[in-house]
């Protein structure tokens, strides 16, 4: 399986990314860099942590205009596994590749900590190797994590099973009904604060974001069986 991390300037937990896929899990990966106009030799694209454009105007709105984002979203029409980690759930959300929006930490400063996250949809592409109510640990940095919706939208997400991870314990930037991940209604693009990418080994204090990638190519592998 072939993964492309997307590089924007300022982007800066794209090593880790790459690390993640190539060192952990054993998979083929790829920077791509903003400027890039064809993904189609990619299974599964993911957009890192950081802080893109400099989170200008807002965080990601500059850079869901970049040249590879047209790329992103035709991949995401296609099917194609989708990931978007802290400033990438980001720019998801700008591009309206999900719903909603990003606000200012309730606290109005930056957190950098490890926290609790409770599996509240294990039946995605994305979380198949993780038990359904599982508990995680994942780290989260981030000073705008403190997702926002509508009620209509926020009921719609509930209702669909959209919620894919929510915080356990104490909330610790303010997001609503504890959001800290959804996926889109197709299933294929998913959108997180907290960052699998930094919990694939003990030695980092977590290895429990290693299931998320395995679960990407356990689904593409069984696509593949299918499709071939």
């Amino acid at each position: 399986m072939k993964f492309a991390v997307i590089m924007f300037p300022g982007s800066n937990c794209d090593v880790d990314m790459f690390h993640a896929i190539q060192d952990e899990l054993g998979e083929e990966v790829e920077y791509v860099w903003h400027t890039e106009t064809d993904l189609s030799s990619f299974d599964a694209i993911l957009l890192p942590g950081g802080f893109s454009y400099g989170d200008y105007l807002r965080s990601g709105a500059i850079a869901r205009f970049s040249n590879v984002m047209e790329q992103v979203v035709k991949a995401a029409d296609a099917g194609k596994p989708v990931l978007g980690v802290c400033n990438g759930f980001q720019i998801l959300l700008e591009a309206g590749l999900l719903p909603g929006a990003m606000r200012r930490n309730e606290s109005l400063h930056f957190i950098c900590r490890n926290v609790q996250l409770k599996v509240e949809n294990n039946e995605t592409m994305f979380t198949s190797a993780y038990q359904q109510g599982q508990s995680i640990t994942i780290p989260i940095a981030h000073g705008e994590g403190n997702y926002y919706c509508d009620e209509v939208t926020l009921k719609r997400l509930q209702e669909q099973q959209q919620i894919v991870f929510t915080y356990e314990g104490a909330n610790p930037n303010g997001s609503l009904a504890n959001i800290a991940g959804i996926i889109n209604e197709k299933g294929n693009v998913l959108g997180m604060m907290p960052h699998p990418e930094r919990a694939v080994d003990r030695l980092l204090g977590s290895e429990d974001g290693l299931g998320l990638f395995k679960s990407i190519v356990k689904h593409w592998r069984e696509s593949y069986v299918v499709t071939a």
